[in-house]
Parts: C-alpha cells; structure tokens; sequence
C-alpha cells in the first residue's frame, strides 16, 4: 500500500475498528535512518496496536531502525519480503529477498533480538520461477529457526520480470491452500493470509484455515468493512456505521487541522467510505471538489455528511411511501 495509507488514513480505519492491527506502509531503513523521522514515523496514540513495516537488507541498519520504532511506541516490526515494485528490487529488499532465505533469516534474528516487540515476516509464496511450495516453506522454516512466529503470507508468487507492481497484485494466481498448508503443517506458528480478499465473507472462510486476514486494498477502497470486523470476527462491540466512524474522525481533523495539516490529506481516505450507499457519489465530489481548497475545513466534511444523509433520508422515505401504497 505504498503511496496509498498513512497516519491520517490509519487514524480513520481505527474509528471503524478498534481490535484490527494496523499497518505502515513499507519505509526503507534508509529513510528512516537518514530523513524526516518525525515525518516519517510520527503516529497518534489512536492507532495502536500498530505495527512499524521496514523494507531493507542489511541486518546492521534494520536493527537500527528496529530500535528507532520501538522508541517511537511502536507495537511491531515488521520486515517485508513481499513488495515486487522495481524500487524495491533496485535496493535488494522486498520481495526479491525471497531469492535470499538464508540473509532473511540473519535479518530476522538480528531484529528479534534488538527489541522487545514482536519481529514478524510479512512475504510472497516466490518470485519468478521458484516453487512456491519449496520457496515459502524454506523462508518461513529458516526465519522459525530465527525466533519468528509470526507470518503474514500474500497467497501470489511475485514476477520481477514481465510484470509490473500492479499486475503482481492481480496477474499472479492466488494459491490459498497453499497457505492454509502452511497453517496446518506448522500449526505452533501464527500465519496470516493476504491477498485477493475482498470481503468479510471471505476472511471468515480463511479464519476456518488460519489464524488471521489482513485487507489491503479492500480495506482502503470500501473502509466501511473494518465498521463490521469487532462485532463480526472478534465478537466484541457494535458495528460502527460510516456516519459514526466520521463523527469520531471529526474530532481528529480539527486537531489536525489546528496543526497546519491541509483537509485533503485527510478526506482523501474518506472518499470510498460510503461506497455503494445512496449518496456515494455527491459525499466524493464534495470532499473532493471543495477539500483541496485553500482554507477548507470541518465545513467541508459536515457539508459532505448533510448530503449523504439527506439522499439516504430521501430514499427511505420513497421505500416507505412504495411499501404502503402496496
């Protein structure tokens, strides 16, 4: 999700769910080390549980980012071994590291035991032309032997050659048992399925098979799923509606706003939040529309929320006027 989630968006996705980790997207060792930390790495205590992603190869400076994250109060590290974008492959980290189990495995160990959080793997079943069943299993077993115990496992091999970032999402074919294999085969570790899963329908299947789901871009393009998670997968609380994950997001842009921060960065992650709702597509033209204005502010987000309400408002009462009059 490179260019895609940050804070602002991790705050949103917190309103709906309040159990579900959340993730950063991927920063490079050499950012961290060397750019704006406070950038980079800054997160409201409103995210938690989350977990700091790393993309790198050298033990030495994955390390010292590991300890930095810890610093900053985050829940986790994780290493990921999964990213195929040619940026990623030109600094020998990503997924081209499944090629390199064994420098994996170092990295791992390394980390696990700088801190004091827990050092997690995210990766792909193989890149190009390895054997998914042979390539996934050795990183997972060497980074076992490291200390890891936890696994989150894009169920796609990665083709570094002849495909581009976005078609290694899609163009790959998902292997699902493969997974669910892994799962079953090393039952004392923590496996997690990624990939292709579009729906809580879908995860609730993969739950009979492993011990976890991570959403990715279902998660970002209809954020109002992750309203259903707690009550639905943890058992815990109410569903959280897309009129109240946006009341208590509000409080949040104010203080944001206060800071400097412009409205956009943040609406941005709102628009698919009513996504197949009556009013979807007047809540996007006007965050859209009107937030990237010079000065744009709270009445932007109230305006969007009069709207959408208004329309749903409309259509209820049509439904009710249609139900009587049959």
């Amino acid at each position: 999700m490179m260019d895609w989630t940050d804070r602002h968006c991790r705050v949103l996705h917190r309103m709906l769910s309040g159990r579900a980790r959340l993730y950063t997207e991927m920063l490079t060792t050499g950012a961290i080390l060397h750019g704006d930390r406070g950038r980079l790495l800054g997160f409201d205590p409103l995210e938690h549980p989350v977990a700091l992603q790393l993309g790198g190869s050298e033990p030495a400076d994955l390390v010292e980012a590991a300890r930095i994250g810890e610093a900053e109060g985050y829940d986790e590290i994780n290493l990921n071994v999964g990213c195929p974008s040619d940026r990623v492959q030109s600094g020998r980290f990503g997924a081209c590291l499944m090629r390199e189990p064994e420098l994996v495995a170092e990295c791992m160990a390394a980390i696990a035991a700088a801190v004091n959080i827990p050092a997690t793997v995210k990766c792909r079943l193989g890149v190009d032309d390895q054997a998914p069943e042979e390539s996934l299993f050795r990183l997972v077993d060497l980074c076992a032997g490291a200390g890891v115990r936890y696994f989150v496992v894009h169920a796609r091999k990665a083709w570094l050659k002849g495909l581009s970032p976005k078609e290694n999402r899609d163009v790959p074919p998902l292997d699902y048992p493969l997974v669910w294999r892994l799962k079953r085969e090393r039952p004392e570790l923590t496996v997690v399925i990624n990939g292709g899963v579009g729906s809580l329908e879908e995860a609730e299947q993969h739950l009979a098979h492993v011990d976890g789901v991570m959403l990715g871009r279902a998660a970002y393009h209809t954020p109002a799923i992750l309203g259903e998670v707690d009550a639905r997968l943890f058992g815990a609380g109410a569903v959280v509606t897309p009129f109240e994950a946006v009341a208590r997001y509000r409080a949040y842009v104010a203080r944001e706003l206060a800071k400097g921060t412009h409205l956009a960065a943040m609406t941005r992650h709102m628009l698919g939040l009513f996504h197949g709702a009556p009013g979807a597509r007047t809540w996007r033209r006007i965050l859209t529309v009107e937030g990237v204005k010079a000065g744009a502010g709270l009445e932007v987000i109230d305006a969007a929320l009069a709207a959408v309400s208004g329309l749903q408002d409309e259509r209820a009462a049509r439904r009710l006027e249609a139900g009587q009059a049959a």
